[in-house]
């Protein structure tokens, strides 16, 4: 197969930042993705609706002139969080989904939960409404091991909130280990889980081996190889619980450089040519549409976008490795290997 056609893709896990670092970005997603679900973990945090239209209408206006990429807004939940602001959000349109960060978990998180029976009657109320909650699934407790928080989150956190508040719509975000393959699986369709386009590229030892490689560290943290395998499987399955969340998280290369370098990679500038390879290697390039462009709409409820995508298989693709913003450069992610498949 040298050609393959699917409807346009959206991210439904995707970090745009603010100001010149929005401008500069977010044109990356545009060019190929329809929808975005953004995170909202700026400085201060989205957490009230009306936040969250103003940063929509900044969102909008740092789209590439003609551009119809529509930007699905959450909100960050904290122990402060009201109710009925989340519940009248979502009834005016201004958001699709709230965001539960675990204090201290990844970056801008420190506005996070940490007592979770303060958040329950937001969840009840979620639960009522039918607003998804997107979750980063790690527990940020000293004594566990970073390789095991996300396995930790689900047993001590996420399944606990689940049996509590039984019609709460779940998003596990970034999933990373076959522990959250087999929960997503088993969860029924109250339950869905993003994996990104990096976790199915790289495990823990492309961080680590031959010297640290500070554009391959992010949170969660890649695993073991076994475990990016299993991600693959379970993206390029078909099943419905699983869709693409890129989690493309841009940051400066000297925020990224240094002694303290900052969690994410960007990845939105080739994510669709690195699934098209991830996907001809496991023999399910006829199953990227499901993963990319379809499953997603159907958990949250929306159709599909019309229009398609075009990929061709060719010469490589000479994306460029650095994407130069007015806040500093920022690195492409590199997923190692030759990008054959063009986006036309």
């Amino acid at each position: 197969m040298t050609q393959i056609t699917l409807r346009r893709p959206d991210d439904w896990h995707l970090h745009l930042r603010d100001g010149e670092m929005l401008r500069a970005v977010a044109p990356e997603s545009a060019r190929h993705f329809g929808r975005a679900i953004i995170m909202p973990n700026l400085v201060p945090p989205v957490v009230t609706g009306a936040e969250a239209a103003a940063y929509r209408d900044r969102i909008l206006a740092a789209r590439p002139e003609g551009s119809g990429f529509t930007p699905l807004m959450t909100l960050y939940l904290t122990e402060q969080t009201d109710p009925a602001d989340v519940v009248q959000a979502a009834r005016d349109g201004i958001v699709t989904a709230v965001k539960l960060y675990p204090a201290g978990a990844t970056t801008n998180s420190a506005s996070g939960v940490r007592d979770f029976d303060k958040v329950r009657r937001v969840l009840d109320a979620m639960a009522e409404a039918g607003i998804p909650l997107c979750v980063h699934g790690e527990v940020v407790d000293g004594d566990v091991d970073i390789f095991d928080r996300e396995a930790v989150f689900i047993d001590r956190v996420l399944d606990p909130i689940r049996r509590a508040t039984p019609g709460l719509r779940v998003v596990m975000e970034h999933i990373t280990t076959r522990d959250g393959v087999d929960y997503a699986r088993a969860g029924g369709d109250t339950l869905g889980a993003t994996i990104t386009t990096h976790h199915l590229v790289i495990n823990r030892n492309h961080i680590l081996v031959g010297g640290i490689k500070p554009h391959y560290y992010c949170l969660p943290v890649a695993k073991r190889e076994s475990h990016r395998r299993a991600l693959v499987e379970a993206a390029t399955s078909g099943d419905a619980s699983f869709f693409l969340g890129t989690d493309s998280a841009p940051h400066t290369d000297p925020a990224k450089e240094s002694a303290c370098g900052c969690a994410g990679c960007f990845t939105a500038t080739n994510t669709v040519s690195i699934l098209a390879a991830v996907f001809e290697a496991a023999g399910a390039l006829h199953k990227l549409e499901s993963f990319a462009s379809l499953n997603g709409p159907a958990f949250y409820g929306l159709a599909p976008n019309e229009d398609t995508l075009t990929l061709r298989k060719g010469d490589p693709v000479a994306y460029p490795p650095k994407l130069n913003t007015g806040a500093g450069p920022v690195t492409v992610f590199d997923p190692g290997f030759p990008l054959h498949w063009r986006v036309d």
